[in-house]
């Protein structure tokens, strides 16, 4: 079925942000992350505008992929797990163990290690979760039923809620599945399958539904705007009450209830339409600069088109925002002629 443009736009939608979110959220107070452009990239971008929407492309990419059978999925999803596992040892294991041995700071790097270490994170729900997928293809289930099979377990771990085994290791390994938290408020337990399973299944139908539809410009018209603006209205209610997702505490967006799900995917489903929309004009304006710029201007320029690295990737940076910008103009000015277009047609009269 080939690349979708779109769902890759789409992932790479959180891939692009994660720097900023993940650096502000490490470098801001508690206190600052409640306000301004902290908050933002914190519970905004960082929040229903990434992982939702990653995970939501991932059961898309799914439903595309000709590459799918179930020993396949267990494989891949093994494999990310061990991914993983890999990625906390070098991002906590060991800077945290050369850290307590340069400083002898106990508090700081030995008493949450093991948290850091082992606890939850989206890579190891997505292997988790194309685990579990490829155990419900095996059992031959629809997407449909995976779907309403996703939603009980939301509302199961909903009506749960967080859990305490008083164990640390007990919290860390449980709150792959569930929600998990205690008093020390160090358990990570991010990403529980339980309650975020929901989301790729219902990608991986959305993806199932696009297969079959022969106009996609038609059909992301005709549900994308209405299901952006039912998200967009709730997005400040929300924000103003501290309903849900925007409560206090991370756990009110990692531990999310059945209607933070539902607003997630009205969001993946409305930004889906967006992106399928700049998607084709973004690759057809960004292939017009990077020819002319780096054959045409740059070689005259300099007699080569090689940069240092960091050039290179400030110019793809800066072509990149350029061609969304001329995008979206061209959209609204394309939008606005057809308009003028219309009124000034002869009207025909009937005889």
């Amino acid at each position: 079925m080939g690349r979708q443009l779109d769902v890759d736009i789409a992932k790479a939608q959180m891939v692009l942000m994660l720097p900023f979110i993940h650096c502000i959220i490490e470098c801001t107070s508690d206190e600052g992350l409640c306000s301004g452009i902290p908050y933002l990239f914190d519970t905004i971008i960082g929040g229903p505008f990434s992982a939702p929407m990653y995970l939501f492309a991932m059961g898309i990419g799914l439903a595309y992929s000709r590459k799918n059978t179930v020993r396949l999925q267990l494989k891949r999803g093994f494999t990310l797990i061990g991914i993983f596992y890999l990625s906390n040892t070098c991002r906590f294991l060991i800077p945290y163990l050369a850290g307590y041995k340069i400083s002898g700071d106990r508090e700081h790097f030995i008493d949450p290690l093991f948290y850091r270490w082992l606890g939850n994170d989206v890579l190891l729900f997505a292997g988790l979760a194309i685990i579990t997928i490829a155990v419900f293809r095996y059992l031959n289930l629809s997407e449909r039923a995976m779907l309403v099979i996703a939603a009980v377990m939301t509302l199961t771990a909903s009506l749960i809620g967080d859990v305490d085994t008083h164990s640390m290791f007990g919290n860390i390994f449980l709150g792959y599945l569930i929600g998990t938290d205690d008093a020390t408020g160090l358990v990570i337990s991010d990403f529980p399958l339980m309650i975020w399973l929901i989301i790729p299944v219902a990608g991986m139908l959305f993806g199932r539904i696009l297969t079959r539809v022969r106009d996609k410009d038609a059909f992301f018209r005709m549900i994308s705007p209405p299901a952006l603006i039912i998200a967009l209205i709730y997005f400040p209610i929300g924000i103003h009450y501290g309903w849900g997702m925007f409560g206090e505490g991370q756990n009110c967006y990692y531990h999310m209830k059945i209607w933070d799900i539902c607003i997630c995917l009205l969001l993946d489903i409305g930004m889906l339409g967006v992106w399928h929309k700049l998607s084709l004009m973004i690759y057809c304006i960004h292939w017009v600069f990077v020819r002319t710029i780096t054959n045409v201007i740059l070689y005259i320029k300099n007699g080569t088109q090689i940069l240092p690295l960091w050039e290179t990737m400030l110019l793809s940076l800066a072509i990149l925002v350029v061609s969304i910008i001329i995008a979206r103009y061209y959209k609204i000015l394309k939008a606005g002629f057809i308009s003028k277009k219309g009124k000034n047609l002869p009207k025909i009269e009937a005889s």
